[in-house]
């Protein structure tokens, strides 16, 4: 499977009237097989999930915004209350020990993940929403940029989901929450996050400018602080969670049900498989969704979500039933 990452480059400062500063994050090329010889693997269940703790924001890493093959990203001023589905994937040998965003090398034996807009670093719990299975990472990468993936793994933390043999799969990426002051004596646990039914897709609101407001630089090394109650299961084995009744493609929602009849017949007939309206009251207002599905797997998510594309439909996302 081919791999993107990209290392985020200090900004260059343009200094001209209404334009400002510009990042740029150019793919980060593999290196050489040779160059870094693998030591023999851990067994998957002896490596222990990691505890979230606090950490201050990495210098590095987090501009307010960057610019990967013709496409921009603005990273999140915070990570709090961030739920996103999507397909998850991972990268491994080919960029073992290379230095990560964050400017720690890359440890495909421990339990790190990459991902485009948190705040570096950050704590997620990531569900295999196929098997059930359930890990807790630590972002400290960007990426990754290819297709429509939303969370790149190491090795060892998809080795824990089941998701090596086919090299994707469908997952619930939850952070994890820790409030901004933590004493010893204070240990929080983890944060609620909206429902099911209210959170929209994080990666379609990622690029709005209003989520920006990046807080101020902090030393890139951590100092030990109280981890977070509840946040992993027994340490080095998965949790395991329901398995989902069904996935499903959510093609819009829309607060009138015209709007949501219209793009039905719009996708019905081509080849999508079949379309419906879901509807629930959300927030005291009665909301109309348009599904597609339930998909099987990650190929038949791809072909929908590549079609609905061609169609101009660009905010898609996975949606549990």
């Amino acid at each position: 499977m081919k791999f993107a990452r990209a290392l985020v480059l200090p900004f260059c400062a343009v200094i001209a009237i209404g334009l400002t500063a510009c990042f740029s994050a150019p793919p980060r090329p593999s290196p050489p097989a040779a160059s870094v010889p693998l030591e023999t693997p851990p067994a998957p269940q002896s490596v222990p999930e990691v505890v979230p703790r606090i950490e201050p924001r990495s210098r590095k890493g987090n501009p307010p915004f960057y610019n990967v093959l013709g496409k921009r990203y603005y990273v999140l001023s915070s990570s709090v209350g961030y739920l996103e589905r999507g397909v998850a994937s991972w990268y491994g040998p080919g960029f073992h020990k290379v230095r990560t965003s964050i400017g720690e090398p890359y440890d495909m034996y421990g339990m790190t993940a990459a991902h485009k807009t948190l705040p570096l670093p950050a704590y997620v719990r990531v569900t295999n929403l196929q098997n059930g299975r359930s890990v807790v990472v630590r972002v400290n990468d960007r990426g990754p940029f290819v297709g429509n993936r939303i969370i790149d793994l190491s090795y060892t933390a998809a080795s824990k989901l089941d998701m090596l043999r086919n090299g994707t799969a469908m997952v619930e990426v939850r952070s994890i929450d820790a409030p901004p002051t933590l004493t010893a004596a204070a240990t929080p646990s983890v944060a609620s996050t909206p429902s099911v039914a209210s959170t929209p897709n994080v990666a379609a609101t990622a690029n709005v400018a209003s989520t920006l407001g990046v807080s101020p630089a902090a030393a890139d090394s951590a100092p030990a602080a109280a981890p977070v109650a509840g946040a992993t299961g027994d340490g080095a084995s998965p949790v395991a969670v329901p398995v989902p009744g069904g996935l499903f493609i959510q093609a819009g929602a829309f607060s009138d049900p015209k709007n949501a009849e219209h793009l039905v017949e719009k996708l019905r007939g081509g080849g999508y498989g079949k379309v419906f309206v879901r509807d629930n009251e959300i927030a005291g207002r009665r909301m109309y969704r348009v599904r597609i599905g339930p998909v099987r797997d990650v190929a038949e998510y791809d072909r929908i979500v590549a079609a609905l594309e061609r169609a101009g439909i660009s905010d898609a996302h996975l949606a549990l039933d």
